[in-house]
């Protein structure tokens, strides 16, 4: 059984990969379903470079799975609990964004 510490130490590692802008706008498109890197370049906007980086590190973390069909490597979100995580972000956000968008405490 893992210590409330342990638990915190993983769930702040969960949400600092999350907080990343180029990885949560990847997993964003791929609440519609499976695409190839090329698919997720046109959709993000991402270099290929860098949506390749991010793929993997989300694939790496468990997040997405990928499937080779021929000549494509296909990503697609792992679990539903990632879209449930990311719907229930909106739900928070329908409460709190205006005071979220002014909070000057997470900036950068």
């Amino acid at each position: 059984m893992r210590s409330v510490e342990a638990d915190t130490s993983l769930k702040s590692k969960l949400f600092r990969g999350l907080a990343d802008p180029s990885r949560l706008s990847i997993l964003e498109v791929l609440r519609e379903g499976p695409l190839n890197v090329g698919e997720v370049v046109a959709a993000t906007e991402l270099s290929q470079p860098n949506a390749s980086m991010h793929l993997d590190c989300l694939f790496c973390c468990g997040l997405v799975e990928r499937e080779r069909n021929g000549r494509y490597v296909y990503y697609r979100i792992r679990s539903r609990k990632i879209l449930q995580l990311l719907a229930a972000s909106e739900r928070v956000l329908e409460e709190a964004a205006e005071q979220i968008a002014m909070c000057e405490k997470y900036e950068k």
